[in-house]
């Protein structure tokens, strides 16, 4: 089956909790804290696997979780750093996040790799929260959890030629006939249903090797997602050439060769500005040998390089592939993809100390990368670790903020995963 699109839900791994530990030893009188470090959390990567042709490695599983590190001990041992969790994909898997369509990396070149969740840092060891004055902390911070998110994966072919065309044409039998590739072919419409790729000799004295993609029927509207028109017009993005296969026994192949141009024009115009070779089929049926020369007329009027063939005879076959060959780049440009360099987007997070305070029905919700993962790292349970979290809410400023959005007593305020609840005078961050 092929699988071009899907939707995974990725979570790299917490980080370790850091450790609140003493030193014991006999001979060793008051000897302070020694807990420590947590691991850092695994990441998840997507990594570019050129024997890759499709997603199908996530038909049945969609779930994915990096390995979380682990926790710090005493005699200052700090936890195992997580094993970051690597996924491969094929060449040309666009990687958008599922809930706003943002595009968060494009990967077509082989082992390009891109981060789509980080791991949690590991919590700090109550060795860091010594000081003059407090020399035997009991605080430790717990490991920052791993970035979570869904995310669509899309597949766009990275081929060299595309053969395009109306239902029926003969673009299947077309790639049979010039490649090893045995698709599925019958004499009528939608026998296609996903894409075909082969490999095609040029000849005896071209050591070229282009790829060829067989992309099911298009019809008119396929633009607009007529039929099948969004999940397949995608896959001719990134062709060098594009065969136009039209089928020369139809009522008007000139009507079916323009509407193929006009929906590729409506997909993205960008299309039209590819080299494009039409090629008129089944020329061994006396209606296409009719039609022929006033078909072959307009397209030298176009300028576009036009062959007569019998894809199932073999006729012309030879001639295509000396047209192609003209239309191709060299072997050393033919060897690297369409676009080598692909995509990853990076995007800079906001400044740490940030924040903004708003109204979550009847509770206030406080926003902020820095307040969010100093919350998910405190333990509440801990008086001391508490307590330090109402200074950290002073520090920030967010305590002022909260007075000047309206709190009351008895209020509850939502911080990451932690929910508490507002007391004015004496508040020490307890849930």
């Amino acid at each position: 089956m092929f699988l071009d699109r899907v939707t995974i839900w990725i979570r790299a791994g917490d980080g370790g909790d850091g450790a609140a530990t003493f030193r014991h030893e006999a001979h060793v009188p008051r000897g302070g804290p020694d807990g420590g470090d947590g691991g850092r959390g695994g990441s998840v990567v997507l990594v570019v696997d050129p024997g890759l042709t499709t997603l199908r490695d996530f038909r049945y599983r969609h779930h994915f979780r990096a390995e979380p590190g682990g926790r710090g001990s005493g005699a200052r041992r700090h936890g195992k750093a997580g094993s970051n969790l690597v996924l491969a994909v094929p060449p040309g898997t666009g990687v958008l996040d599922d809930a706003s369509g943002a595009l968060l990396a494009d990967l077509v070149a082989t082992g390009q790799r891109a981060l789509v969740a980080r791991g949690g840092r590991g919590g700090l060891g109550n060795v860091h929260f010594a000081t003059a004055t407090h020399q035997a902390p009991r605080h430790a911070q717990k490991g920052e959890p791993g970035e979570e998110r869904r995310l669509r994966l899309e597949l766009r072919l990275i081929a060299d030629v595309g053969l395009v065309g109306l239902p029926n044409a003969g673009k299947s039998t077309l790639l049979a006939a010039l490649t090893a590739a045995r698709p599925k072919i019958a004499d009528y419409p939608f026998t296609t249903l996903e894409p075909n790729l082969g490999v095609m000799d040029l000849g005896p004295d071209d050591e070229r090797r282009p790829t060829v993609a067989d992309v099911p029927g298009l019809i008119e509207g396929a633009s607009s997602g007529a039929g099948l028109g969004h999940a397949f017009l995608r896959h001719v993005e990134r062709t060098r050439v594009l065969v136009h296969v039209v089928d020369g026994t139809a009522r008007d192949p000139e009507w079916d060769h323009q509407v193929i141009r006009d929906e590729l024009g409506l997909h993205d115009p960008v299309l039209l500005e590819k080299p494009l070779v039409a090629v008129f089929n089944k020329i061994d049926q006396p209606a296409a040998a009719l039609a022929w020369p006033a078909f072959a007329a307009a397209r030298r009027e176009d300028g576009l390089p036009c062959v007569a063939i019998s894809a199932q005879r073999g006729d012309g076959l030879e001639r295509l592939r000396a047209v192609l060959a003209e239309q191709l780049p060299d072997a050393a440009e033919l060897e690297a993809s369409p676009e080598p360099s692909g995509v990853v987007v990076h995007r800079l997070d906001a400044a740490g100390d940030v924040f903004v305070v708003s109204r979550e029905g009847e509770a206030y919700r406080v926003r902020g990368r820095r307040i969010e993962r100093l919350a998910a790292q405190t333990d509440f349970a801990n008086e001391e670790s508490a307590a330090r979290f109402q200074r950290d809410l002073l520090r920030l400023g967010i305590d002022p903020a909260l007075r000047r959005a309206g709190i009351r007593a008895g209020d509850t305020v939502r911080i990451g995963p932690a929910e508490l609840e507002w007391r004015p005078d004496d508040w020490d961050g307890r849930p």
